[in-house]
């Protein structure tokens, strides 16, 4: 009887050795997730990455050079058109002729001209600025002082 449950206990052991095998063939064999494939593809783009960050970097400073110099160039542009317009309006006499009766306080042939005080001490100039209360060869000279000083 001895050889009977040997035979049971052999076969036992080798059905369970059969179903063990049956599980863990069941169940992939664990591989690494990183081969040599991804590691290679990652070293890429990280040389790729480094390589095209100073190049994108100068590309994106010169783009923002670029938009200033624009914006200067239509100031300057507006700048000339505001400077052809007073050409032009320096070219009508009648403007010369008011500009030299409100800045330099002349007068016409056969007017009388005066500066009224405001009572209050002191010359009154027009609008207020206290460079017209000279006569305007004090403020010329004064300008070319102020000129040569710097």
């Amino acid at each position: 009887m001895p050889a009977d449950r040997f035979s049971t206990a052999t076969r036992l052991k080798a059905l369970g050795e059969q179903a063990a095998a049956r599980v863990y063939r069941a169940r992939p064999p664990r591989r690494n997730r990183l081969t040599g494939r991804a590691a290679l593809l990652a070293l890429v783009m990280c040389s790729l990455v480094v390589a095209l960050a100073y190049p994108i970097r100068q590309y994106v400073s010169q783009r923002s050079d670029i938009a200033d110099q624009r914006r200067r160039a239509q100031d300057a542009g507006a700048a000339l058109d505001r400077l052809r317009e007073q050409k032009a309006r320096w070219q009508d006499p009648a403007y010369v002729r008011q500009q030299a009766r409100r800045h330099l306080h002349y007068v016409m042939p056969g007017e009388a001209g005066y500066i009224v005080p405001d009572g209050s001490g002191t010359v009154s100039a027009p609008k207020g600025a206290r460079a017209a209360q000279r006569p305007w060869y004090e403020n010329l000279w004064n300008a070319v002082d102020a000129a040569d000083k710097r």
